[in-house]
């Protein structure tokens, strides 16, 4: 388990490869910056070394790319995907100063934003992959709360009652344990991102 926290994020990640597999099919990434945090996860299609190479390639992209905005970033990612296997993709990227983030995805990766009043923020992804064929994404804009939190997942954690779960906990730490104990190791490739804006 990874644990960051610099400027006004904090957050956790944990990954876990189908039945000990040496290759992670799905890859991550997370900055930040003084005006703002960025994170991508990114789940190969299938598992073991194509999975990771095509989730990997899109990783490395958006921490070359970062200072781009979000459409951009999945242009790029993309167009780096041509002749790979293919992978979904979820970017996201906050902006201290404003309190907005901007999010897309293409696939089944989920992301969840709770705020400190209650309300959830779901946005429905795409269905489909980058795979450098031409692509539609649905890039949105949202406000954001201090103290909101978010949870991150590609479709190896199958969760249910996130609301939940992420308003259940005082503490991130004592979340990111409880959704611990739900992954299952020989599901598929699992990664998941818990994270608070402060």
């Amino acid at each position: 388990m990874s644990y960051f926290q610099q400027n006004e994020i904090e957050l956790y990640v944990e990954q876990f490869s189908k039945n000990g597999n040496p290759y992670y099919g799905d890859s991550y990434y997370y900055g930040s910056t003084k005006d703002y945090f960025v994170c991508v996860l990114a789940d190969g299609l299938g598992s073991g070394k194509y999975a990771y190479e095509s989730s990997h390639e899109v990783v490395e992209i958006v921490e070359k790319n970062h200072h781009e905005d979000v459409e951009t970033l999945m242009d790029l990612c993309n167009n780096a995907l041509q002749r790979k296997r293919g992978a979904a993709v979820a970017i996201i990227k906050a902006y201290y100063h404003s309190k907005e983030f901007v999010y897309s995805c293409v696939g089944n990766i989920r992301f969840y934003l709770y705020s400190p009043e209650g309300k959830v923020t779901y946005p429905l992804p795409v269905t489909g992959y980058l795979s450098g064929r031409p692509q539609k994404y649905q890039t949105k804009r949202y406000s954001y709360e201090s103290n909101s939190r978010f949870l991150l997942h590609s479709d190896g954690l199958n969760i249910s009652g996130v609301k939940a779960i992420l308003q259940k906990y005082s503490t991130l730490h004592s979340t990111v344990h409880d959704i611990h104990t739900r992954v299952d190791e020989t599901a598929d490739d699992t990664t998941y991102i818990l994270g608070s804006l402060l």
